[in-house]
């Protein structure tokens, strides 16, 4: 039985948030150990906690049942609108605050009722001929997919021949749905490859947040503009399309989330899963190993969501959550990442333990539930399988616990993943690929190596942008 929320009057007294001694989210603990984090929490205040996040106090809820039952919204008493938060109507919310970009993005993720709606039923349709594994588009996507990751491997590889040294997640990980990213878009080769580093400062909420995001929004509006005056087979022409009053405004408010859906949440996934096959202890290399990806993917997403937080919401009334009432206009973030260590999702079950892990949080529940499930699962599932098809040996570089985390409220991901690596085969040599959409054909590489160029432009960016 899902857990009732009394009204207000029912809560006991305690000071309001904005009094209360408050933990910092991000710690050494929450990094590298959250499980520690969270009990630590848990034993503390229950499934809702105050914490700090980057100077601003906000309502943790970490219990699983609480986690849902606000996800689902049955009641009606969760509001994702901006205006709802009342720190922020007051003026209160300092204007450098690096999580604002997120908050004050007006995509459909903070909208609700009749506006929410229509902007998801854009999402819904343009994203159905890319999710319906019957239409030509999905076919291509996925072809397209397992070619990108094939050149990765090819690139990443033909410096240390069949054995060597790589980090997985800047040479793999993370550039493979970037190139989605530009296929979705309409943009192809010729993209901007500087986008994706601007979405990571973005999403790991860094001192340049502000900037990144105006960087990325002007990204996006040309890439819309550009749809709308010449419509093709693409994310945003398709969503035109089937909500043809999509403002300019909306639309690339919407793309500029995409970017990060895509670019940086799958691909964060796509590094996890492989960091909990090769670690090996919450039965995602079993699943693997019994030819079931898509349950080495729940699992990997149970023990390490790419989304450890999902931003903010703001109750219209005040309410109460285990011990606490929240005030109405209180910010409020609910965390997977805990939700999957409550004891109440649990059940105290061994983590190896052979069970379905669909109940998981990772694409969040009820109105605003994640529409692009399937196109990340479809991309994480075929990056998954190539690496270790085209792998025979994948090893970790460095024990599990000294692994780095991203220091991020929203983010679960590595900074890298470094592996030693033996391939199953000789090296390929990448054969020329035909044109992105919207783009020109790829000119061959110096070297002759073919149709990498691409994958070398992004695998440099992305190297640029870590040194």
């Amino acid at each position: 039985m899902e857990p009732q929320i009394p009204q207000a009057e029912a809560a006991p007294a305690h000071p309001p948030l904005e009094s209360l001694a408050v933990q910092p989210l991000l710690n050494r603990d929450y990094e590298t150990r959250p499980a520690v984090f969270y009990e630590r929490l848990r034993a503390e205040y229950g499934p809702v906690a105050p914490v700090d996040v980057l100077g601003v106090p906000v309502w943790l809820v970490i219990g699983y049942p609480q986690t849902l039952e606000i996800l689902r919204d049955s009641r009606g008493v969760w509001s994702r609108r901006l205006d709802s938060w009342r720190a922020y109507r007051e003026g209160a919310v300092p204007a450098d605050w690096p999580l604002l970009p997120v908050v004050e993005s007006d995509n459909c993720g903070f909208r609700d009722g009749a506006d929410s709606t229509r902007l998801r039923s854009a999402w819904s349709e343009g994203l159905r001929p890319f999710q319906d594994r019957t239409r030509p588009e999905a076919k291509a996507l996925e072809e397209a997919v397992r070619r990108y990751a094939d050149e990765l491997i090819d690139v990443l590889a033909e410096n240390g021949g069949r054995t060597g040294y790589a980090d997985l997640a800047a040479q793999y990980a993370r550039p493979l749905p970037l190139m989605v990213v530009g296929r979705l878009l309409g943009t192809g080769a010729d993209e901007d490859d500087g986008l994706i580093v601007d979405l990571w400062r973005v999403l790991d909420a860094g001192p340049d947040a502000h900037e990144a995001s105006t960087r990325l929004l002007a990204r996006m509006a040309g890439v819309c503009a550009a749809r709308a005056a010449s419509p093709g087979q693409d994310l945003p022409s398709y969503m035109l399309a089937a909500v043809p009053d999509l403002t300019a405004e909306e639309l690339t408010g919407e793309m500029a989330m995409m970017t990060g859906l895509v670019g940086d949440v799958t691909g964060t996934l796509i590094c996890n899963t492989i960091t909990e096959v090769l670690i090996g202890e919450t039965g995602a290399r079993d699943s693997l190993s019994a030819g079931m990806i898509q349950e080495a993917i729940n699992r990997a997403s149970t023990a390490n969501p790419p989304m450890a937080n999902l931003a903010f919401r703001w109750p219209r009334s005040d309410v109460r959550v285990g011990r606490f009432q929240i005030a109405a206009g209180d910010p409020v973030m609910v965390s997977p990442a805990a939700a999957h260590l409550d004891p109440a999702f649990t059940g105290n079950a061994a983590p190896d333990s052979i069970y379905s892990s669909r109940a998981h949080l990772a694409w969040s529940a009820g109105p605003h539930a994640c529409l692009g499930r399937d196109l990340a699962t479809t991309i994480t599932t075929i990056a998954v399988e190539r690496l270790f098809e085209r792998f025979a040996g994948l090893r970790l570089a460095l024990p599990p616990d000294q692994l780095a985390w991203r220091s991020s409220p929203l983010i679960r991901g590595l900074r890298s993943l470094p592996v030693d690596y033996e391939l199953a085969g000789e090296l390929r040599r990448a054969a020329p690929a035909a044109p992105e959409p919207g783009g020109s054909p790829q000119e061959p590489d110096r070297d002759g190596s073919g149709s990498a160029s691409l994958v070398r432009r992004i695998l440099r960016t992305i190297r640029l942008s870590q040194g």
